[in-house]
C-alpha cells in the first residue's frame, strides 16, 4: 500500500489516481510528525492495513490534495556516507560506512513534495542527492542482518540536500527544508527486493543520477542491522541509504527530482530567499 499524508494531517492510501482516507477508520491523532508516524508509534503494521475494506471508506481524486511530507518530523534520520561503489569512485574515496559510521540529520529538515529547498548562503555550493529511504515500523536494536528487514515498514525517494562548506556532516545537512521525502511511503510488502530498484535524479530536465540499488555498498538489511547497533530505531525513523554518482549543485528557480522505481515520484523547487554570505553566518569571527 501507498501511504500518503496531506497538509491537513489526513493519511491517505493511493490507489492509482485516487486517494482513500483511512484517518477515521484508524481513528488517529495526530501530532507534530503527522498521520502516518502517529499510527506507526501506536503499533500499527501493514496487517492492519490489508484488513481494512478500502471500498467503503471516503476518497478523493489524487490530484485535488495537497501532499505533505509522509513523515513530516521522524524521530530521527539517519544518513548513510560513501555507500554507492560509484560514488565512491566519483569521490575518490577510499572508506566506506565501515570506516565513517553514519550521521544523523535534524528531523526539522524534513520538507514534502512542491515545497522548496531554500539555500542558507549565496557564496557556498548546495548539491542534490537523490537516495532511497527507509521507513523502520517495529523497534530494532541489535538485530542481525538475517532479521532486519523485518523491521522496515516502508521505503520512499528522499534527498539528502548538503551544503559544500567545513563544518561536519550533521550541521551542513541539516538545515531547514534540506530532507524533502515523498510523495508517499510504499510498504515493505509491494517491495520484494528493496536491492533491485531504479533510481533516477534530475535538476530541471537533466538526468544528474541514475543507479540501482544493487550497487549499494551497504545492502537495505546491512544498513538497518549496522545502524540498530549503534542506536535503537524506533517507529518512524528513516534512514537515507546513501546517494550514487551524479551529485551536483542546486540553483535558485530550478527544479530537482528524485523518482524510485515503484515508489513514485519526488519533486521540489529551490529558493535562495534569506540567503546570506557565508562570512555573515551567526558566531562567524
Amino acid at each position: 500500500m501507498k501511504l500518503a499524508s496531506t497538509v491537513d494531517a489526513r493519511l491517505h492510501a493511493v490507489l492509482a489516481d485516487r486517494a482513500v482516507d483511512l484517518t477515521d477508520a484508524l481513528a488517529l491523532r495526530p501530532g507534530a510528525g503527522g498521520p502516518l508516524l502517529a499510527f506507526l508509534e501506536r503499533g500499527g503494521t501493514v496487517a492492519e492495513l490489508a484488513a481494512l475494506d478500502l471500498d467503503s471508506l471516503p476518497s478523493r481524486p489524487l490530484a485535488a490534495l495537497r501532499l505533505a511530507a509522509p513523515l513530516a518530523r521522524p524521530g530521527k534520520i539517519v544518513g548513510a556516507p560513501v555507500n554507492y561503489l560509484d560514488h565512491q569512485a566519483e569521490m575518490g574515496e577510499q572508506r566506506t560506512i565501515a570506516d565513517y559510521g553514519v550521521f544523523l540529520k535534524a528531523s526539522s529538515s524534513v520538507i514534502g513534495p512542491g515545497e522548496r529547498i531554500r539555500l542558507p548562503y549565496r557564496d557556498v555550493r548546495t548539491d542534490h542527492e537523490g537516495e532511497l529511504a527507509v521507513v523502520i515500523g517495529r523497534t530494532a536494536s541489535r538485530v542481525p542482518a538475517g532479521a532486519a528487514l523485518a523491521h522496515v515498514f516502508g521505503y520512499a525517494p528522499v534527498l539528502d540536500i548538503t551544503v559544500r562548506s567545513g563544518e561536519d556532516r550533521s550541521t551542513r545537512k541539516s538545515f531547514d527544508t534540506f530532507t524533502p521525502l515523498g510523495p508517499w511511503v510504499t510498504t515493505a510488502d509491494e517491495v520484494p527486493d528493496p536491492g533491485a530498484l531504479g533510481l533516477r535524479c534530475w535538476v530541471d530536465d537533466e538526468l544528474r543520477q541514475h543507479a540501482s540499488t544493487a550497487d549499494l555498498i551497504y545492502d537495505v538489511a546491512e544498513l538497518v542491522a549496522y545502524t540498530s547497533h549503534v542506536m535503537t530505531l524506533h517507529p518512524g525513523d528513516v534512514i537515507a541509504t546513501g546517494t550514487p554518482a551524479g551529485v551536483g549543485p542546486v540553483a535558485a528557480g530550478q527544479r530537482v527530482a528524485v523518482e524510485i522505481d515503484g515508489l513514485g515520484r519526488l519533486e521540489v523547487g529551490v529558493t535562495d530567499d534569506g540567503a546570506i554570505a557565508y562570512a555573515d553566518r551567526p558566531g562567524h569571527r
